[in-house]
């Protein structure tokens, strides 16, 4: 008999439901459900799992692409044909609320679980990047949850194995409350061993393998679907606690399943544990499952089915096998010392049944639980903030430009968004697995070698959260440009994106307006790039509810990208190598001060629109600079966003120690042409030689193009003005963030 219970409306609420999805679900079961069948419909109809008000919008965002092999939603990750019998496997998720409260664990169960992503489809993992959001380093606050969580991704992934390629990090007081911190796994698969996340054939037994189940985690998807409140540590069991050698373990074990005949398909044990993989891999097979709950191996006793159902336990995955074919499932897993036990089988469908001490604890249909079949759907109601019109009012002219543009620049590099991250970078193994080819040189994107052949592949991480805040749809599509800038600047052609949205709440009309806005100049970009969207996250609730007040982070919708290297020969460097030098400025310099970090920080404006972006011009520059690359009349170029053209400079010198004399030869002020960040432009250097040929290659492109001076052995000089060593802006750059973390 399945348990009773009373007050089943409010037990519903208490656990995140609201009064009509309680209704839906007596209709699916045709009855009133248990607490164990309630605690389930809780967990996988939270926003975390369902997307219940974000997947009208996703259906906006293209899907297909000439490389696409998998798409979006179609398996635990995005998966796109590299050629060569080869395919990459890429996702990017969050774990922003388990970091806000235990940032050491937060951090490292994130790395975790977007690596099991990519190896439970038979990729092994070869490159991680990050993307993290911290509030005003100066809070005491801000440095413990920076150091916890720098810390929890660098031992995490540095005992698993995987070397960290790139990333981001930025800090506003937004984030004080609610950091973001965005994990991205990159994986390589042949194309003929590919793993789905699907249990089919009635009859086939299902196996738990890996770790043993604990407490830890449970209801954790319903607690990463709710603001962060003062009361937010009480939720400190729903994070999960990671063993990353316990990982690499079912890493090799996974991957030497891959290669027999056993298994049907299998999925990683995320979001909400066993009911998860046993829901969303019946459902995608269109069967039912049996489970035995008594099997289930655990590490701590007397575990109730609610829990057992719903811990986010880590390191475990739920595999279906072909039945007969079991002893060499077993084999493999004794061989690398991890649980496999058979707990369960594939049934005819349509339900999944739980049983415990020879009792059914829960009966429900594998479909109505999912994304995609019973889950329920909303589309929330749409708010133009007031801030949004007031931030258009902004004038340049109303701004007095600085006499002393040295002073500024020290400022501007001082600003730890824009400071050097080598703190950061430093407590991360980029060189385990002999993949990363930006080892030895700096490029734009991260490359990671394909060996035994002559392609890389080249990825990046990218947004800028307060462009966003000032226009989400234009700031979002200037989310997709720069990472497929920065993919293109190191000799790449741009093939797929994978997301992670982090917004507040979707119950805001003006957060909801943020997200829909946000998605439309995805889809924009997108599609002009022919970059279709594989996945990702969704990440709502990033949002502070303190005293009757409510915060929300700026809507940042980070972007992960993946390219394909051709020539792995022609990869750029994007530093500064020689003395003499020209450099060019290549795309429009515009007289744009606006959403500026130099604006934003320096002249304290906070609202202010967008910076100058134009979409069909960022195609023109992308596709120019990929035929000026391959030709080979020009090596050195640099991506020119943050901080605007002297950040860019400075960061092409400091590898080198040289320097630049520059000019401002356009009819601009000189805080828009040093410290201005109008999209589309690059940076390159040339020798003087080769100044003819280049200049008439851009003329035929039709691409905008500004000779701004040359480099030097190590001096600056900016408008006919000395600024003195390279050495001095070196050391400002480098002491910020070891200034406030020591």
């Amino acid at each position: 008999m399945i348990e009773e219970i009373t007050d089943k409306v409010d037990i519903a609420k208490e656990l995140g439901l609201l009064e009509e999805e309680y209704n839906q679900i007596v209709k699916y079961l045709g009855r009133e459900p248990n607490y164990t069948e309630l605690g389930i419909y809780s967990v996988m109809w939270s926003e975390h799992c369902s997307y219940k008000n974000s997947i009208t919008w996703l259906k906006k965002l293209p899907k297909s692409g000439p490389h696409m092999l998998a798409e979006a939603g179609e398996e635990n990750a995005g998966l796109v044909d590299i050629g060569d019998g080869l395919a990459c496997a890429f996702k990017i998720e969050s774990h922003n609320h388990p970091s806000a409260i235990e940032p050491y664990q937060g951090a490292a169960t994130g790395v975790g679980g977007i690596n099991r992503d990519i190896f439970t489809m038979g990729a092994r993992p070869i490159a991680q990047l990050n993307s993290l959001r911290f509030g005003d380093p100066k809070l005491e606050k801000t440095r413990w949850i920076m150091e916890g969580v720098v810390r929890g991704i660098g031992d995490y992934g540095n005992a698993f194995g995987v070397p960290v390629v790139g990333g981001e990090v930025y800090f506003d007081e937004c984030y004080n409350t609610n950091p973001l911190v965005n994990a991205m796994s990159v994986g390589i698969v042949k194309t003929d061993r590919v793993i789905s996340a699907i249990a089919e054939g009635p009859g086939n037994p299902i196996f738990i393998v890996g770790s043993a189940t604990g407490k830890d985690g449970i209801h954790g998807a319903a607690f990463a679907s709710k603001d962060i409140t003062e009361d937010s540590t009480e939720d400190l069991p729903a994070v999960q606690v990671g063993d990353p050698f316990q990982e690499k373990l079912l890493l090799e074990a996974s991957l030497e399943l891959s290669k027999t005949n056993a298994i049907v398909g299998m999925q990683d044990m995320g979001a909400a544990g066993i009911i998860c993989s046993t829901s969303e891999m019946s459902a995608k097979g269109q069967v039912g499952m049996t489970i035995n709950l008594d099997l289930v191996p655990t590490r701590q006793d007397n575990m109730t089915p609610f829990e057992l159902l719903l811990s986010e336990s880590q390191e475990r995955m739920l595999v279906c096998v072909k039945k007969g074919h079991e002893q060499i499932v077993l084999d493999i897993f004794e061989k690398w010392d991890l649980n496999c036990v058979q707990i369960g089988e594939v049934t005819e469908g349509p339900s999944l049944i739980f049983t415990k001490d020879n009792k059914t604890v829960a009966e429900v249909p594998a479909e109505s639980l999912v994304l995609g079949g019973g889950a329920p759907v909303y589309t929330r109601e749409i708010r133009e903030p007031k801030y949004f019109q007031e931030a258009q009012k902004f004038n340049i002219d109303d701004i007095e430009e600085p006499k002393d543009l040295k002073v500024v620049t020290e400022f501007i590099i001082s600003s730890p968004s824009i400071a050097s991250k080598s703190w950061v970078k430093e407590q991360y193994d980029s060189m385990v697995g002999t993949r990363n080819m930006a080892t030895n040189y700096e490029t734009e994107a991260g490359i990671i070698n394909l060996k035994e052949s002559d392609k890389a592949l080249a990825v990046s991480v990218d947004c800028n959260g307060r462009y966003v805040h000032a226009d989400p749809r234009k700031g979002c599509a200037i989310a997709v440009s720069e990472a497929a800038r920065n993919i293109v600047c190191s000799g790449g052609t741009p093939s797929a994106v994978t997301n992670c949205l982090n917004f507040g709440n979707p119950y805001n009309p003006e957060v909801y307006w943020q997200f829909s806005n946000a998605i439309m100049g995805m889809a924009d970009a997108c599609e002009k790039f022919k970059t279709p969207v594989t996945g990702g996250n969704v990440s709502f609730y990033n949002q502070t509810s303190i005293e009757n007040r409510e915060e929300a982070v700026f809507p940042t919708p980070t972007i992960g990208m993946v390219g394909i290297v051709n020539d792995k020969s022609k990869i750029p460097h994007s530093t500064f190598t020689e003395q003499g030098h020209l450099i060019y400025v290549l795309g429009d310099l515009k007289n744009d001060i606006a959403c500026s970090e130099y604006l934003y920080r320096y002249h304290d404006v906070k609202l202010s629109p967008a910076p100058y972006f134009d979409l069909d011009k960022e195609d023109q520059l992308h596709k120019s600079l990929l035929k000026l690359i391959n030709s080979g009349v020009m090596s050195n170029l640099k991506d020119c966003s943050d901080g605007g053209l002297i950040v860019t400079l400075l960061e092409m010198s400091f590898s080198n120690d040289k320097g630049f004399n520059i000019n401002n030869n356009v009819e601009i002020r000189n805080d828009a042409f040093l410290f201005g960040e109008g999209q589309g432009r690059v940076v390159c250097s040339i020798p003087q030689k080769n100044k003819d040929e280049f200049e008439k290659a851009l003329n035929t492109m039709d691409l905008p193009y500004t000779n701004i001076g040359q480099t030097t052995s190590g001096e600056i000089s900016v408008n006919n003005s000395d600024w003195g060593s390279i050495g001095h802006f070196k050391k400002i750059y480098e002491d910020v963030i070891p200034g406030f973390m020591d």
